[in-house]
């Protein structure tokens, strides 16, 4: 019948050979043939692992076990093994049989029904045959053993509650001598601690003695052929002995020291220079570390993991990488003595070593070593390939913003990164150093002067182009007049035209990136101002845009040669420098957006936004507050939270809650949510068209949603020659007075409200805390929930710190979109959680009072 079907040419020939043979076989069985079962069982096994249905035969597998010789028995378990399996309700015909089997004389008999029954046993099964499993356990024959050993791992994993029958039994099975026995009762241990915790203090008490033992025998044993891999005795014992070890060992003191000496004598006897003694010096760190040990046999197992760094092995070399990154939460200060191997292995040809490498070194990184680690890695950075340039920038800029105390060096190493590798500088990262040179006066020249230098070095580096020319356009004239030097410094002679010339050149060279060319347009409009001799050449660089494709870029052009043209009166301040934007609020808005993954079709529930980012001048933010289910939201008209932002490990509320969310997520990915304050610092954008001239002042980042524009003077200014003037925005603040939407004996919660004028559903809240107690709260976090028909976008709150006595208060906004305004009024289920003296406090109530309108 093989050679039949390996002969066949198609499908179809196969299909028509097996058909034939089946139909054989089902005559066979309807006319009772005795003599070839065995055989038409075999042929039955063999059709049904080529895939075809063979559930005609399982009734043979019956016979066959009943039968009496062993050939016919062998069949017929072999056949029930893979033809059934627990689901199978004619299972229970053969448990009358096993019984029978498991009280054989042949001990191969014994030894086919226990195979059969540790493969597919049932919790009903097991429940009727573990008293002769039981008994088998003290059967003379170690084969015997061993199976029975098997088949009760089979049995406690089927019924948990049957464990405590095996605990004797199994520690017995440590005092003997065959290697079988001992692995299969080793393995009956460690299933019976996890089935139950009577079992595992039991063993914490009788099998220490033995496991020890077992370990010592097989460390020092001669040669024994039989056991011997690559000169290590029965290395499979060793790493089970040590598993077990170390599930007694966690958490049990007692127990760790018993067993410290022998693991201390397996880690210095065993040969690294085999593979098989490298399987059991990694299981012993893993033992080490995983129960109480003692601070020289961590440093021990954590020296054996350095060794292994220096394996020429990639794979012995990768766990040792991924063990480190475990051991750090053990003993940080060991691992920091392999720092210098660690490093070279960021530089291995391997793409997974490097990676686990870099993981590793960010863990590494503190405030003693973080400069030494940091120049390490941006002199890599220079020589590393393309493909690991991308994660190797993210640690860098992650490890210089999270522990620079000196801002000198951050800006330092920010400009080594942009020059090297400014193409894979994530778009907040710069924005997070423009927010910082705004705030750092001090080193503005500095600043501006080391980025044009740069700028004409490495003039291809994208995020660098974009930095240096808002640098440029802001503090050109620091440039041109060297000011604000520093000692370490060398004066550069810049003249004003160079400055124009860095920029013009910027912008040719990336006519295919908007953002570039429009942020490079803002400058040279900046640079007009700065620089009063430049304006005509200037203003015949920006109109060379007025014709572009890009109507971004055309606007721009045709707005910014109106400014340089005609109204020189307004310009100057009109362009003056940005204001200082307040970095912890650009961090806490930066934290937010990281954490936002919100889809338009979808949405999820979550707190507050928090982080605990560390600012160059060492301020930190708060933590993260956590996610909660805030509140019963069963029925249809449930109130959702949709708060701001949400993470993708929160999906699940999505389906429970049914939250509907706006899609709140730009063209370019980014999240609104979190809009970038730079939108103020830059003002480049597309600004929707309005009926009357806008007032300008500074240039948002092209992209966005919207402009945010701002007056500087009282006059109106018609910048596109021709526009009419459009009637005053009307005030619609006085249309809502405030309420009080929550009070308690400890907390006043009070709602202001703002509309937008045209946007009718959209409503801005500002919710006001007070602390009614003489206690202070710690850790406060609102949040909220709306019904279905409600979008809700919750910005960080002022302070997760509310004052005692009403002496200050904190103010959080809330941004809700009625979609069935003018059907529906608004509702919104609230909760405050917050800790009084390190205890934890809750309060929630729902707001039915919102003004009519809303």
């Amino acid at each position: 019948m093989i050679r039949a079907i390996r002969a066949c040419k198609t499908a179809a020939e196969e299909r028509a050979v097996v058909r034939r043979e089946c139909a054989a076989i089902r005559a066979a069985i309807s006319e009772g043939d005795q003599d070839y079962r065995h055989r038409n069982m075999a042929k039955l096994m063999f059709i049904h692992m080529l895939g075809y249905p063979t559930h005609f035969g399982q009734m043979e597998c019956l016979k066959l076990i009943a039968a009496a010789g062993f050939p016919e028995k062998r069949i017929g378990y072999l056949g029930l093994m893979l033809l059934l399996d627990e689901r199978q309700e004619v299972l229970m015909l053969v448990t009358n049989s096993l019984k029978q089997d498991l009280n054989h004389s042949n001990q191969f008999i014994v030894g086919l029904a226990l195979c059969a029954l540790g493969n597919i046993c049932s919790a009903e099964m097991a429940r009727d045959l573990s008293p002769e499993v039981e008994r088998l356990l003290q059967s003379r024959e170690p084969n015997t053993k061993k199976k029975a050993a098997l088949c009760s791992i089979r049995i406690v994993r089927k019924v948990p509650d049957l464990a405590e029958n095996f605990m004797g039994s199994a520690v017995s099975l440590l005092k003997e001598k065959h290697h079988g026995v001992l692995i299969s009762a080793v393995q009956l241990c460690a299933e019976l601690c996890k089935a139950s915790k009577e079992a595992l203090e039991y063993l914490r008490k009788n099998c220490l003695d033995g496991l020890v033992r077992i370990l010592r025998d097989v460390s020092n044993s001669s040669y024994a052929p039989e056991y011997d891999i690559a000169g290590i005795t029965d290395p499979f014992l060793h790493i089970r002995v040590l598993k077990l070890m170390r599930i007694l060992g966690q958490g049990d003191a007692d127990c760790s020291e018993f067993v410290n000496d022998i693991l201390a004598q397996v880690a210095t006897k065993t040969e690294s220079n085999k593979n098989a003694g490298n399987a059991i010096l990694y299981e012993c760190v893993e033992t080490i570390m995983g129960i109480e040990a003692t601070s020289g046999l961590r440093v021990l197992a954590i020296n054996i993991l350095g060794r292994f760094l220096s394996n020429r092995d990639n794979n012995i070399r990768y766990v040792a990488l991924n063990m480190l990154m475990k051991a750090m939460e053990v003993d940080t200060q060991a691992v920091q003595r392999h720092r210098a191997t660690i490093l070279e292995c960021v530089k291995d040809a391997d793409v997974s070593i490097r990676k686990r490498a870099l993981e590793l070194v960010y863990l590494l990184v503190n405030d003693a070593n973080a400069k030494s680690l940091t120049k390490e890695l941006v002199d890599y950075l220079e020589v590393s390939d393309q493909d690991f340039k991308d994660d190797l920038t993210a640690k860098i800029c992650s490890i210089v913003e999270k522990f620079s105390q000196d801002k000198l060096w951050y800006l330092d190493q920010m400009f080594k990164v942009l020059s090297l590798a400014g193409n894979y500088v994530k778009d907040d990262v710069w924005h997070a150093l423009i927010v910082l040179l705004s705030n750092a006066s001090e080193l503005q020249g500095y600043s501006v002067r080391s980025l044009y230098k740069a700028l004409l070095a490495c003039g291809e580096q994208e995020s660098l182009v974009r930095v240096a020319v808002w640098c440029i356009g802001e503090y050109g004239e620091m440039l041109v007049n060297n000011v604000g030097m520093l000692d370490i410094e060398e004066p550069i002679t810049v003249t004003e035209s160079d400055a124009v010339d860095a920029v013009e050149v910027s912008l040719k060279r990336y006519s295919a990136d908007v953002t570039t060319r429009a942020m490079c347009l803002v400058s040279l409009l900046k640079l007009s101002s700065r620089f009063p001799p430049t304006s005509e050449r200037i203003k015949e660089i920006v109109a060379q845009n007025k014709g572009n494709t890009v109507l971004e870029l055309q606007q721009r052009s045709i707005e910014f040669n109106s400014i340089i043209q005609r109204h020189q009166s307004i310009k100057s301040s009109l362009l003056e420098r940005m204001p200082v934007i307040d970095e912890a609020s650009y961090l806490a808005k930066r934290a937010a957006s990281t954490q936002a993954t919100i889809s338009s079709d979808k949405s999820a529930a979550a707190a507050t936004p928090g982080s605990s980012l560390k600012l160059p001048n060492g301020v930190a933010k708060p933590p993260p507050a956590p996610l909660a289910d805030l509140l019963d939201l069963s029925s249809d008209d449930a109130p959702a939270t949709t708060s701001a932002p949400s993470t993708a490990p929160n999906d699940f509320l999505q389906d429970l809650l049914g939250i509907g969310l706006t899609d709140t997520s730009t063209a370019g990915g980014a999240p609104s949510a979190s809009t970038d304050i730079l939108m103020d610092l830059l003002s480049i954008g597309s600004s929707p068209v309005q009926n009357g001239p806008p007032t300008v002042s500074n240039f948002s980042l092209p992209g966005q949603a919207e402009t945010k524009v701002a007056s500087v003077t009282p006059q109106v200014v018609d910048l596109l020659d021709g526009l009419s003037a459009s009637t005053p925005l009307s005030d619609e603040n006085t249309a809502y007075p405030p309420i009080t939407a929550f009070q308690s004996a400890t907390l006043k919660i009070t709602f202001n409200f703002k509309k937008q004028p045209g946007k009718p559903q959209e409503t801005t809240i500002h919710a006001s805390f007070t602390n009614l107690t003489s206690n202070t709260f710690t850790d406060f976090i609102f949040q909220a929930a709306v019904p279905k028909f409600i979008q809700l976008r919750l910005d960080p709150a002022s302070s997760n710190t509310l004052p005692a006595s009403g002496n200050d208060s904190v103010t959080q906004s809330l941004s809700v979109t009625n979609n069935q305004h003018g059907q529906k009024p608004l509702a919104m289920r609230i909760r405050i959680s917050y800790k009084v003296n390190g205890e934890d406090r809750l309060e929630q109530g729902q707001i039915n009072n919102f003004p009519a309108g809303l």
